[in-house]
């Protein structure tokens, strides 16, 4: 988590609902978010489980619209946004003229010439400068900063859709993976995508801030016989890292590109030129030197963000992630090694705390949901 700045921190619509319910707040990317309310082993449990409940009103949603929408988000977003029907998501990258991550990002398709893009909360103000500096060759398009009219409920698990199913009449169970629909919520009017950050199935609900308290206590009252908590941004990091999903700021950033992140599926490689795409494809030509894999320990000890990994007594990379699972129940992490020490079964080293530790790398995702 991030460290107190002098900055006076943002809060979501559903910060004093948070407090009153005694959730843990710290700062994160600039708001004041809960970290946990019960404990973060059993807020990862429920989700894995049952089904847990997240605020992420503090991401950030810019709007792309006009007759040359498609072609902007074409320029400035590394995926294919052409192969998108309307009411379609996409997971996709912001990059830099490098390859590199400026952030990562959903794509959401609202209509034919009209995109929504979902963004990191600490990059809002980044992103919207790189996004509405990009399509201005891109023709009649224009971006703008909505963040201020979503917020944004997450209910994830096994039993989400029984959850949310009785407050909507969107049929749930008819919306595929990464597609939306529009609807009302607890009889607020609202966006419903099914998307997670969690490796469990469940669904996002994008609904105006004023009515976020009233989705959200409306959502905790139909969960209550399926055993719904409230959970923080610590299982929600807890959860990603197990299903393997990268973390913007850890596991990529400005200095990593999208085929050392073992990310090429999202890249259009078919498509006209986009922002990073000449860097991209020479260096699929020439081959990576290093590559983000996913690693258990073999002894005791949990690999954090920034941990040397050695092999063989030389510096081979670094840690980017790493936890005690609660639902795996055993160490793991990922971390950029060199491309001769990322093949699965190859083992190093990663030093913690003076102390070098045995780890093995293994397929990701670690977990993965029947």
């Amino acid at each position: 988590m991030e460290q107190p700045t002098d900055t006076p921190l943002k809060k979501t619509p559903l910060h004093a609902r948070h407090v009153a319910s005694g959730a843990r707040m710290v700062p994160f990317g600039g708001w004041d978010m809960p970290v946990e309310y019960s404990g973060i082993t059993n807020e990862h449990m429920a989700v894995r489980e049952r089904a847990g409940m997240f605020d992420v009103s503090h991401m950030g949603q810019i709007e792309i619209a006009g007759k040359d929408a498609l072609a902007a988000v074409q320029r400035i977003s590394c995926n294919d946004a052409s192969k998108l029907a309307v009411g379609q998501a996409q997971y996709s990258g912001l990059l830099t003229p490098q390859g590199t991550f400026v952030d990562d990002l959903l794509v959401y398709r609202l209509a034919a010439s009209h995109f929504l893009l979902v963004v990191n909360a600490s990059h809002i103000a980044t992103d919207y400068h790189c996004i509405a500096e990009g399509i201005k060759l891109a023709g009649d398009a224009v971006a703008v900063d909505s963040s201020a009219r979503y917020a944004l409920i997450a209910v994830q698990g096994p039993r989400a859709l029984e959850i949310v199913q009785p407050l909507t009449g969107v049929d749930l169970g008819a919306l595929k993976y990464y597609w939306c629909a529009h609807g009302e919520f607890a009889g607020v009017r609202g966006t419903v995508s099914r998307t997670g950050y969690t490796g469990e199935d469940g669904v996002e609900i994008f609904v105006p801030p004023q009515q976020a308290d009233k989705v959200w206590l409306a959502l905790m009252a139909s969960g209550a016989p399926h055993g719904l908590i409230p959970c923080g941004l610590g299982a929600r990091d807890t959860l990603r890292l197990e299903a393997g999903m990268r973390l913007h700021g850890n596991d990529i950033d400005t200095t990593t590109t999208v085929l050392e992140a073992d990310l090429g599926w999202i890249v259009g490689w078919k498509k006209d030129d986009f922002i990073g795409a000449e860097a991209l494809r020479a260096q699929k030509a020439a081959g990576v030197g290093r590559k983000l894999v996913g690693f258990e320990m073999l002894d005791r000890g949990i690999a954090r963000g920034g941990y040397d990994i050695y092999a063989g007594g030389v510096k081979i990379g670094a840690a980017t992630s790493g936890t005690q699972t609660p639902y795996l129940k055993k160490a793991i992490g990922m971390g950029y090694v060199d491309v001769a020490h990322a093949t699965v079964g190859a083992e190093f080293d990663v030093e913690i705390r003076g102390r070098r530790v045995k780890a093995r790398v293994v397929a990701m995702p670690f977990y993965k949901r029947k």
